[in-house]
């Protein structure tokens, strides 16, 4: 089953499936001090996560994510974390560019073409000679 997200329920996502790492169980209030929203907007996207099988949501109990939803989260995350390195690892990118432009593009790009960059990222992290090169090449 395809669970065709937006931007913003894979940022929910992504946001419990990180605070789980921490933590036994996550509060919609946690979520709304952390996005810094009205609680509200929270349990209304919590609401349809819970509705397309990713989170179970038992509103005072708190969240926890499914085996479906944590999938997801993590191809959402893998996404984020390939993006910010190759931005700023790899095109010498300050982090809070490179962070910013990673959160964007990780819901907007087709599964080819990430899988594409992955690729080329993981070439770079090997390849510290052709990132220097690179470096040197446009600081000339």
């Amino acid at each position: 089953m395809k669970n065709n997200l937006s931007a913003s329920l894979e940022d929910y996502l992504e946001l419990i499936c990180n605070l789980l790492e921490t933590s036994s169980c996550v509060k919609a209030v946690e979520i709304a001090k952390k996005l810094n929203i009205s609680r509200a907007s929270v349990s209304e996207a919590l609401v349809k996560l819970a509705d397309k099988n990713l989170i179970i949501y038992e509103g005072h109990k708190g969240i926890t994510i499914t085996p479906e939803g944590l999938k997801k989260a993590k191809e959402v995350i893998l996404k984020h974390n390939t993006f910010t390195s190759f931005f700023e690892n790899t095109l010498g990118l300050d982090k809070v560019i490179a962070e910013d432009n990673a959160c964007k593009i990780e819901h907007v790009v087709s599964d080819e073409v990430f899988e594409k960059i992955r690729e080329f990222q993981l070439y770079c992290e090997n390849n510290q000679d052709f990132i220097d090169k690179f470096k040197k090449g446009k600081n000339n």
